[in-house]
């Protein structure tokens, strides 16, 4: 009876520290609105709806902070979330409740110590993202793939995609995608600034970047200047506009993967 006892007590001790790592990084920076704890909540998963939806037993909705839930085949991430289905969970309300009447939480299964939104994205069945919000709440969720994408696994099999290979970035037409390259040219407008992974003339994606983000590059030290010629990767829901093109609400869905100033011929 004691061992159980002290079991229970660790697992619920593994849940704290589950969710403190998001908390630890919200106390050491100046934490956006959309990004506000709200008070812990216990609650129990009684199902879920279209797009990862989260229904509770309580009778209110909720859905993960941080992911993108897959569109096209979400059937290995709907089995992952019902196999904790009816079970205690512990969540951490973020920011304010959406238009869809739903609240955005960090989740994790209160006597197991699972991460719901870490486990999917470790596990290769969804994405890191921010989403319609301005950030990322849980940074840390896009170093969690790294594993899952050197490993191939579930959504990362296609891969990340190519920013010169427009012609197959076109295809994706409507999808949410990861892609990679070096940004050639930076084009600072009034209302926008462009992004081009491919010189004029040639076929290969503009990332669109309104001004309010590009601001807050701009904060991060990623001027016009320190962006050209640098290694990043990106993500987004390609459109065809003059060619692929993806539309950056979040600073945070620019990663830079090295140092270089200067493009590589």
């Amino acid at each position: 009876m004691i061992g159980r006892r002290i079991g229970r007590i660790l697992r619920v001790a593994s849940v704290a520290l589950v969710l403190a790592g998001a908390a630890r990084a919200e106390a050491a920076r100046s934490v956006a609105p959309e990004c506000r704890s709200g008070p812990t909540r216990h609650e129990t998963l009684a199902g879920l709806g279209e797009r990862g939806e989260m229904v509770l037993a309580s009778g209110g909705r909720a859905v993960l902070d941080g992911i993108r839930w897959p569109m096209e085949d979400d059937g290995a991430a709907r089995a992952w979330m019902l196999n904790h289905r009816d079970r205690a969970l512990t969540l951490v309300p973020r920011g304010e409740i959406d238009r869809w009447s739903r609240v955005h939480v960090d989740a994790a299964v209160s006597d197991e110590a699972v991460d719901l939104a870490g486990g999917l994205i470790e596990a290769g069945l969804a994405y890191a993202d921010a989403g319609e919000r301005d950030t990322l709440c849980r940074p840390a969720l896009l170093t969690l793939e790294s594993g899952a994408r050197s490993a191939a696994r579930g959504l990362w099999r296609a891969g990340v995609r190519e920013g010169r290979d427009g012609a197959a970035l076109r295809e994706m037409t409507g999808h949410f995608i990861v892609a990679q390259g070096r940004i050639v040219n930076v084009g600072e407008r009034p209302a926008r600034t462009y992004l081009d992974f491919a010189r004029r003339g040639e076929d290969g994606l503009t990332v669109t970047v309104s001004k309010r983000t590009w601001r807050r590059l701009r904060e991060r030290g990623l001027s016009a200047a320190a962006l050209r010629g640098r290694l990043v990767r990106v993500r987004g829901i390609v459109e065809a506009w003059r060619g692929p093109t993806l539309d950056i609400a979040s600073a945070d869905m620019i990663e830079v993967l090295d140092e270089e100033r200067t493009l590589r011929r």
